[in-house]
């Protein structure tokens, strides 16, 4: 075909950098995704040149997913921006193509040449359908490493179940275990399974790539959103498989440590905790009632979790006598695991949170003031610094550049996009 001869004149007429398609700077590698939330954020940031595949027109889903509040921010041209996009979509180019043309497929076989790692998050089977499983990459780059997500795994009586975070977590049982001792299942305020997920995703690239620099030879990698819950459940998982112990909802207390909670104060909340007898009595002098560690209800921790609710009523009533502040202040240097519950404008006025870089600025085009704020890089390195080089695309905002990457002339650009494969 002559697309495909376009992508292939390129390589064979030019001298190629060969993390070109994919560069590793420190750690990380390029690939293509659809429709993926959150699973290549951490390489990008990490220097991974991270294309992202997206339907012509409307793009990743949550490209939608913009609340009436928010509008405001994003000139009125744009249809296909949010908030929720931007939070995972930095430091990545993006590109639309349609997969179910034939010209769109050899466009992705031409990029798989190039990448390093392919992400992606169709339900089992579907690649292949499109004529782009893992036989057929491989066909093209033997080293490729194909990393996909899913909601139950590619193989299993539910492998053919679409996955979301929420199902997920209650699936799995996470949502079994969190709320209140006497309310309802509750999930947790972000997509935590999503997040989940693709950070273990993260880690096995790494290591898929660490092996193939041992090996030469690349793999597939499957995971899932139930598979990361049910791993997640730690402790609690293993008590039920050891022990036969059903699991309870705690809120924010601790199965098996007391006192490990919030307590209402003053003005507002605090989470404090004694994780042993001698932290159990520096708790109790703080708190002024230091006849409570010599109480035989509360002697030691055995006694502590048998008598919970005594205690839990004995400490509400102290913790509310002062202030959030007064106690963080009583608290201080105490050796005591300690903090307050904050709201949103808390968190980001932190010392900390500006001290270690978490709120940066990057250029967005989108935006009205053609800025945005974003979430800082949480792991720091002493050499291979990452960064955040830009800001999320918009959609479709690399294809030009991408496929001119790839080979291919304005005239076979031209006709790509009325044929509808761009």
């Amino acid at each position: 075909m002559a697309l495909n001869k376009a992508i292939n004149r390129r390589r064979e007429a030019c001298t190629v950098n060969p993390y070109e398609a994919g560069s590793i700077q420190p750690s990380g590698a390029a690939g293509w995704s659809q429709d993926t939330r959150s699973y290549e954020s951490p390489r990008t940031d990490y220097g991974a040149d991270v294309i992202k595949v997206e339907q012509p027109k409307t793009g990743d889903d949550t490209r939608l997913w913009c609340e009436k509040s928010e509008r405001g921010i994003w000139k009125s041209e744009e249809k296909n921006m949010s908030v929720y996009f931007n939070t995972i979509n930095r430091n990545k180019r993006s590109i639309t193509v349609n997969l179910k043309d034939p010209k769109g497929k050899e466009i992705i076989l031409g990029l798989a040449r190039r990448a390093d790692v392919i992400v992606e998050n169709f339900v089992p089977g579907k690649l292949d359908e499109l004529g782009l499983g893992y036989e057929a990459l491989r066909r093209v780059n033997r080293s490729i490493i194909l990393a996909s997500i899913s909601g139950y795994g590619a193989t299993g009586p539910y492998s053919k179940r679409a996955g979301y975070d929420v199902v997920a977590a209650a699936e799995a049982g996470l949502l079994h275990i969190t709320g209140e001792a006497d309310g309802p299942p509750t999930k947790p305020g972000v997509g935590l399974m999503d997040m989940c997920t693709g950070l273990y995703l993260h880690g096995a690239i790494a290591s898929a790539l660490f092996a193939r620099e041992r090996t030469g030879m690349g793999q597939k990698i499957d995971t899932s959103l139930f598979e990361a819950t049910v791993s997640i459940l730690a402790n609690v998982g293993m008590s039920w498989l050891n022990l036969g112990k059903e699991a309870q909802r705690w809120g924010t207390a601790h199965p098996s440590i007391v006192p490990y909670d919030a307590f209402r104060t003053r003005d507002s909340f605090i989470v404090v905790g004694a994780v042993n007898d001698r932290q159990f009595q520096i708790l109790c002098r703080i708190l002024g009632d230091e006849h409570l560690a010599s109480d035989e209800r509360f002697v030691n921790n055995e006694s502590r979790v048998e008598n919970r609710q005594d205690l839990k009523l004995i400490l509400a009533r102290l913790f509310e006598a002062r202030t959030t502040d007064r106690w963080l202040e009583a608290f201080e240097g105490s050796g005591l695991p300690y903090g307050p519950i904050n709201t949103l404008q808390q968190v980001f006025s932190h010392p900390q949170v500006a001290a270690r870089e978490m709120v940066q600025t990057v250029d967005q085009q989108a935006a009205v003031r053609g800025q945005i704020n974003v979430l800082g890089i949480p792991v720091k390195f002493s050499k291979t610094k990452p960064s955040i080089r830009q800001g999320p695309p918009k959609l479709g905002q690399h294809t030009e550049n991408v496929l001119k990457e790839m080979g291919l002339s304005d005239d076979e650009l031209s006709k790509l996009k009325i044929e509808g494969a761009i």
